[in-house]
């Protein structure tokens, strides 16, 4: 008998469990990644929308340049405006454009809380598929306003506002999802992996949009919306939402060697009684957790008020970095946000990094905390060198990047994940949607006011922007500190236990 080719050795290596895992994995990767590829072109198309205004000795062109453009067979839509695109070129057009994503983000906050509710009583995969075709339809519909000229505020406001709602049903879904096919070991590895798909959506969205930014922007919102729709559509025909329904094993919830990653109570240990008060179900209980019930898990609150403010200065970089960028280097709206894409890739290596060091260290509230110190300075920087020219601002935009989307990205999926499937809920694996519902829907509140706060600062300076961001770290900070300080008190009885 003929031996194997290597490359059908290698995949018969892998069990069937194995390559559904990897399946999920990659599935669920992509599916999200369209969600921020669909937020991003707002901040691309910003520059678009506001230009600064033509020199006086630059009319006559500017009118040439018109008379040319109406002699052609195919006309473009006008902007009404030298200044952009109205009615976002006025002098407050940094409140206007704040104003969107203030409103996508603040229906985003609120519509989290019901999402993770909600998800958790309805099928995953018929939820999920629903908020990505309705997420296509509203992304579009913003870049619509071009193609037929549209210069109602109003217009703008309520795309946002309609996308930031049904964007809701990603989070909660995926995270369901993929915690229940992975287990607690190496889950920040594998979940620090895993959420680079923000960054990566974020890249992709960055670059779709600047490639049309400066012809037609429109098609900045329209292709995106295309992309999470038809992503929409593989969700419905793939996804599975547990091992169980293919007849895979199940991953344990109680891994050991992960015990020591969230502290139940003073003396480091479960306790007898914590499980009443979260659930009513027994080990095996399948009802959906209330919400008071998810608060009540220890660390929901701690670690929901330390990422409304780490998504705050998230968020703040991923809406005004092209802004800022086109304002300090002067460059145009495509090149700038290609460039703004560096700190995503900045993020990818950062939530790689806090994944593996939470697991190793067993500390995950320790490595927020760790990276959210460091992070503050680097701001400091970033505000600085960044106006020193174009080098020193790639090295601060990466630098930044890991710092700061580190702490959010081991939140908001390894640590909720974690929580979720909590030892205190005596297996109750359906509280997971509604945790990582809170904690998220928490965090947004800061996505939702970050931006904002830059819209109504910024005309003050960006320098005042850069303090804003630290002050924001720091209160990130502040918010671990009790949960740090368990953890290494935790540690050194464990060292002392060892040692007798």
């Amino acid at each position: 008998m003929a031996q194997l080719p290597p490359g059908i050795r290698f995949i018969t290596s892998f069990s069937r469990d194995q390559w559904y895992r990897a399946f999920i994995f990659t599935l669920t990767f992509f599916l999200y990644a369209s969600f921020h590829l669909s937020r991003k072109p707002i901040s691309i198309v910003k520059g678009e929308l506001h230009k600064h205004c033509a020199a006086s000795h630059e009319v006559e062109l500017s009118s040439y340049r018109e008379y040319a453009a109406q002699i052609q067979p195919v006309k473009k839509p006008s902007n009404a405006s030298r200044c952009g695109w109205e009615p976002f070129d006025k002098n407050n057009y940094k409140q206007l454009l704040g104003a969107l994503d203030y409103s996508f983000l603040c229906a985003y906050a609120i519509g989290m809380y019901l999402s993770g509710i909600i998800g958790e009583r309805l099928p995953i995969r018929y939820y999920l598929t629903v908020g990505m075709l309705a997420s296509g339809l509203f992304t579009a519909m913003f870049g619509l306003g071009y193609f037929y000229n549209i210069h109602n505020l109003w217009f703008y406001i309520m795309a946002q506002i309609a996308n930031g709602l049904v964007q809701t049903t990603g989070w909660p879904s995926v995270v369901t999802c993929i915690g229940n096919w992975f287990g607690k070991g190496r889950r920040g590895l594998i979940m620090g992996i895993w959420n680079s798909h923000t960054s990566v959506g974020n890249i992709l969205g960055s670059l779709i949009a600047a490639y049309w930014v400066s012809t037609c922007w429109g098609l900045s919102f329209v292709m995106p919306g295309v992309i999470i729709a038809v992503m929409g559509i593989f969700c419905f025909l793939f996804l599975i939402e547990h091992p169980k329904d293919v007849s895979c094993s199940s991953t344990p919830s109680n891994d050991p060697e992960m015990q020591h990653l969230l502290i139940d109570t003073e003396n480091c240990t479960a306790s007898p009684n914590s499980s009443s008060a979260v659930t009513g179900e027994g080990r095996h209980g399948t009802s959906a957790i209330s919400f008071l019930g998810a608060l009540r898990i220890p660390g929901v609150i701690e670690f929901s008020l330390c990422l409304l403010f780490a998504k705050l200065v998230s968020y703040t970089f991923l809406f005004w970095l092209p802004l800022y960028i086109t304002n300090v280097e002067h460059l145009d709206a495509k090149r700038a946000g290609d460039l703004s894409t560096l700190f995503d890739v900045g993020g990818i290596f950062g939530g790689i990094l806090a994944g593996l060091i939470s697991d190793r260290l067993e500390k995950r509230a320790s490595t927020c905390g760790m990276m959210l110190l460091l992070a503050a300075p680097t701001l400091y920087m970033f505000s600085a060198v960044s106006k020193m020219g174009l080098e020193a601002t790639v090295v601060m935009l990466l630098i930044s990047g890991a710092l700061v989307n580190g702490p959010y990205a081991l939140i908001t999926t390894a640590v909720s994940a974690d929580l979720g499937t909590h030892k205190s809920l005596k297996g109750n694996a359906r509280a997971l949607s509604t945790v990582t519902a809170i904690i998220d829907g928490t965090g947004s509140v800061g996505a939702a006011l970050g931006p904002l706060l830059a819209g109504l600062i910024s005309p003050s300076g960006w320098n005042n922007v850069f303090y804003m961001l630290m002050v924001a770290d720091a209160c990130a900070l502040l918010f671990l500190l009790r949960l740090i300080q368990k953890e290494l008190r935790c540690n050194a009885d464990h060292t002392l236990f060892k040692e007798h």
